[in-house]
């Protein structure tokens, strides 16, 4: 396979397969977009050192493959966030009676609220690292009808986050342990660590609110006499 995408990555299909791929992520967290995106680093990863064993006239690094497959994934990333987001705007009442049945959907909408009218909307970013993430936030802020300007530059600086740490993530580890299994196998490891650490970010304020929430309740109740 990683053959095969060694020869995918020289052409421009690859940026067509990765952007469709990371679209419809939003739609459906279940696609491999990030895999996909490592295997393909990887696999230019290794046509670099074989171009640079060769030693030939007119060879050149990868480096503009994996700018344009950075370029590709984080402005697939952007449009699909504002596809989301618009859908979710014009949603109407059946949407937000969904959100409403949702407590992650619910919780996630009014944290990401919160969070972009004090101008920290680092919790994008966060969230789109974090499994299906990046749908929670997307449709979150379109249903709260958050405006474009407050979650636009977040899903930007999201996009581009992402893309570079996955794509950097296939390309040194290529690199290191070569662009075989164990080297793609390592670099999706170390992505979904990071899902696995922004998903227990997220969690984290909320249940910290929750607990002081709590807290607050049980001081005010008043005492047995």
């Amino acid at each position: 396979m990683l053959e095969s995408m060694g020869a995918l990555t020289g052409s421009p299909w690859i940026y067509a397969v990765v952007a469709l791929s990371v679209l419809l992520d939003v739609f459906l967290p279940v696609l491999p977009s990030g895999v996909l995106v490592i295997t393909a680093a990887t696999a230019a990863a290794g046509t670099t050192s074989v171009a640079g064993a060769a030693g030939s006239a007119g060879e050149v690094p990868q480096v503009p493959s994996l700018l344009a497959l950075i370029l590709s994934a984080a402005t697939a990333s952007v449009l699909g966030d504002l596809v989301a987001y618009r859908l979710a705007w014009r949603g109407g009442d059946r949407l937000d009676r969904a959100i409403a049945r949702s407590r992650r959907l619910t919780t996630a909408q009014e944290r990401l609220g919160t969070a972009l009218s004090r101008g920290g909307g680092i919790l994008v970013v966060i969230a789109r690292f974090a499994p299906a993430g990046r749908s929670v936030v997307s449709l979150g802020a379109g249903a709260a009808h958050r405006k474009v300007k407050e979650f636009l530059p977040w899903s930007a600086l999201a996009g581009v986050a992402w893309a570079g740490y996955s794509v950097g993530l296939g390309y040194f580890g290529g690199q290191w342990l070569g662009a075989t299994w164990l080297g793609t196998a390592v670099s999706v490891l170390a992505l979904f660590m990071a899902g696995a650490l922004a998903a227990y970010l997220m969690r984290r304020p909320a249940d910290a609110a929750a607990t002081h929430a709590t807290a607050t309740a049980a001081a005010s109740a008043p005492k047995a006499s």
